[in-house]
């Protein structure tokens, strides 16, 4: 049976509240029971006995609210969630280099639309359209859902999905970079999305249901071909819906390694003409 941290704290705070009506109700019948005892040192320790019950319920409400306000950061605190398959969004989609649309009426007056087709982020993050029209799973995301700051590295993961020798700047050639993440009171089928820009300009995006399970150990990625990894800061946001989650940053420095085209050599052969034996002529 799967019981995560949250479940655990529920359970326990249902337990303590079981214990307290049991001593309470223990404790009122002792006392009315106490009440009827003709002799006095009897009928005292009976009492004695009723009031004593009562008072452990009232420290078992105690011992319910506060397992129920703090039981579970106390957890997270010394418990790292368990890891789960992570939620690899795969395959990705990099998007091309697009243009720009223009109206031109005249040839002197060009009218540019006002929406335009390469989003770019702005002071509050939100997922361009191109993006939402992907979109396949549940847009209205776990209230409590929670997830940690990203973690980027190139070097890779080890078994348990943690990131290797992780850094927040890297030189070309990148290679194949990670953002690594942990999350907790997730659902499945809610549509979660990671929006990578460059400079502000969208260069990658993965979009996808999320299918990681209630709580692990997550990932989004980017592997381009190496002359796509431009020098410059990089933002990672992470979306659930169309809501808002996390956002990390690294940079890149050094210029990316141009892809270089190498020429086979063939030979042509060209065929050698051949001469035609002229007939002689016969003497009569």
């Amino acid at each position: 049976m799967n019981l995560d941290i949250r479940a655990g704290v529920l359970a326990a705070t249902f337990l303590t509240i079981v214990f307290f009506l049991i001593s309470s109700i223990t404790g009122v019948q002792t006392l009315l029971s106490g009440k009827q005892v003709k002799f006095f040192k009897l009928r005292r320790d009976q009492m004695m006995r009723g009031w004593r019950l009562i008072g452990l319920g009232l420290f078992w409400v105690i011992v319910s609210i506060g397992i129920y306000s703090f039981g579970e950061p106390v957890a997270y605190h010394f418990i790292t969630p368990s890891p789960t398959v992570p939620a690899s969004l795969t395959p990705s989609i990099t998007p091309s280099i697009s243009t720009t649309p223009t109206i031109t009426e005249t040839p002197t007056i060009t009218l540019t639309p006002a929406e335009s087709y390469t989003p770019t982020p702005s002071s509050t993050p939100f997922v361009p359209i191109a993006v939402q029209a992907r979109f396949e799973g549940r847009l209205t995301p776990p209230a409590e859902a929670a997830f940690s700051p990203l973690i980027f590295t190139n070097i890779g993961l080890d078994e348990d999905y943690n990131p290797v020798g992780p850094g927040i700047q890297f030189t070309n050639p990148v290679g194949h970079l990670y953002g690594v993440f942990t999350y907790d009171r997730m659902e499945d089928d809610t549509q979660w999305s990671a929006l990578w820009y460059v400079d502000g300009e969208l260069v990658h995006y993965e979009t996808m249901p999320w299918n990681g399970g209630s709580g692990g150990i997550g990932y989004t990625d980017w592997d381009p071909s190496p002359e796509l990894w431009l020098p410059g800061d990089y933002v990672v946001q992470i979306f659930l819906g169309k809501d808002f989650q996390i956002s990390g940053s690294f940079r890149v420095i050094g210029e990316p390694p141009t892809s270089t085209v190498t020429l086979t050599p063939s030979i042509t052969t060209t065929p050698t003409p051949s001469s035609t034996p002229t007939p002689l002529e016969t003497p009569e």
